[in-house]
């Protein structure tokens, strides 16, 4: 039995509904979504029909099922400052002290502390309750100290989950699958057969309503110090022992703790950090950052980033990492792309179809894959290559996979904490940033702008032109 806590978001909602639907919610699981807003319980599931109904594919939507699964929700309105709504809700939970009890704190993190306190408090903590936290998880290493430790003060650590829906998406679970699980990769993946490493997260998308949020936080805590770092620890971190969770998480966090530390100087050289202007996107126009609702008029905070990263061990000495994100780019793309060293003599002509370098594409976004690129030859008698793919179907013969939050969730209720940040993880990833926000607010300089619908600031391309190098879509646009 089990009996889930959690605020309705818009990924959260159909997540559930499709594990309702594969068999996996116990028939006496309850979903209680906790607001603000006083709505009875046919005027929420009013409100949230819609929103999840659009995230849920037509050919999976089936009006019978939704109408099982929204017997399973409830709504009932809580302050998350009220003492007394805890204890209403405590009260409303005397039937269910032997379930899996899980709450999903999708606040804002500086209301961590505080809930957890108040839920304790209301005695609504039982050794089978587990508490999920999203990012950013504080705004620096301090304030995260602080909120872990108070958060560590009502749940034990293995019963912490600090989510990263990255984590949960099947190309980066198939990428953990390809490194260690085939024996081909392993003799190729290290320094002298990988010239670099580009991972970029980009986004079309502005602040979308939520400017004040943005305003305050930004592209370096928001996507930096979570999403980047791990999907750079996955691509980077050795051999685990097992899949044990804590022996996945020792690895990546070596790797956390082996990348070259920032200095002044270097954030001056390796850092760039850029902002929006006015510009088109997908054929519309859009606002400058800075006109958005909520930002101020001279504001610095940055929507795009771009660094070069450096691994400082055996395995990865000398190949530089160039991470990007940013917000009203020229397309919706994350993708981890690994660039193999070309061949050191050439033997066949030069390919009419640009560079003959091997790369290995782990896409995440816009459609989750993987594909490897290699030369072959042409058809026809001339020894001429062309590029070709090998495309790994992750779908499984065209079935649906599991969405991230799926995936995630379900880990949750199984007590497996592998696809989650455990806090020296967090800790690590937070020293490793800060240097960088440290420089950047004792500049004088604003960041660099952008127009919407471009890949970022030339400062970026710079970045990497100067080490003989390009971002991806340059190579493949020749």
């Amino acid at each position: 039995q089990r009996q889930m806590c959690i605020r309705d978001r818009r990924k959260l909602i159909p997540a559930l509904y499709h594990r309702h639907c594969a068999g996996q919610l116990p028939e006496q699981a309850r979903i209680i979504t906790l607001g603000r807003r006083d709505l009875s319980r046919d005027d929420y599931l009013a409100s949230i029909f819609d929103k999840s109904h659009a995230q849920i594919s037509e050919k999976y939507f089936n009006a019978e099922q939704w109408q099982a699964f929204s017997g399973r929700i409830e709504y009932r309105k809580l302050d998350a400052n009220s003492d007394a709504d805890f204890d209403n809700l405590a009260e409303h939970l005397q039937d269910a002290q032997d379930r899996i009890r899980i709450f999903y704190l999708s606040t804002s993190p500086d209301l961590f502390a505080g809930i957890c306190q108040r839920l304790a408090r209301s005695d609504l903590v039982h050794e089978n309750s587990r508490v999920v936290l999203e990012k950013p998880l504080g705004r620096d290493l301090e304030s995260a100290d602080a909120i872990n430790a108070c958060v560590e003060s009502v749940f034990d650590e293995n019963r912490i989950y600090r989510i990263d829906h990255y984590l949960g998406k099947e190309a980066v679970q198939n990428l953990m699958a390809l490194r260690f699980g085939n024996s081909i990769f392993e003799p190729l993946w290290s320094h002298g057969k990988i010239r670099d490493v580009q991972i970029t997260l980009a986004e079309q998308l502005g602040v979308e309503g939520r400017g004040e949020f943005y305003d305050a936080t930004g592209t370096l805590r928001d996507m930096v110090q979570n999403h980047l770092m791990q999907l750079l620890c996955i691509v980077a971190m050795e051999p685990p022992i097992s899949m044990d969770a804590d022996n996945v998480r020792d690895e990546k966090l070596k790797v956390i703790r082996s990348l070259e530390p920032f200095t002044a100087e270097s954030v001056r050289a390796n850092a760039v950090r850029g902002q929006y202007q006015a510009g088109i996107v997908n054929d519309d126009k859009v606002p400058g950052y800075r006109d958005e609702p909520g930002i101020g008029a001279d504001s610095r905070t940055e929507t795009f980033i771009a660094l070069k990263a450096r691994i400082n061990n055996w395995r990865w000495s000398g190949v530089p990492f160039y991470l990007r994100t940013g917000k009203r780019m020229h397309e919706q793309v994350s993708e981890v792309v690994i660039n193999f060293f070309s061949l050191p003599h050439a033997i066949y002509p030069a390919s009419e179809h640009g560079d003959s370098v091997n790369r290995l594409y782990i896409r995440l976004q816009p459609q989750e894959s993987i594909e490897l690129h290699l030369m072959a030859k042409q058809a026809g008698d001339r020894n001429i290559l062309k590029p070709v793919k090998l495309d790994l179907d992750l779908t499984g013969s065209g079935e649906r996979h599991l969405d991230a939050y799926e995936r995630l969730l379900m880990d949750v209720v199984r007590g497996n904490q592998t696809l989650f940040v455990r806090r020296d993880e967090l800790n690590a990833a937070w020293q490793w940033v800060e240097p960088i926000m440290q420089a950047w607010d004792a500049s004088e300089k604003p960041p660099k702008f952008y127009p919407s619908g471009t890949p970022g600031p030339a400062a970026a391309r710079d970045l990497i032109v100067r080490d003989g190098r390009c971002w991806i879509e340059d190579t493949d646009q020749g």
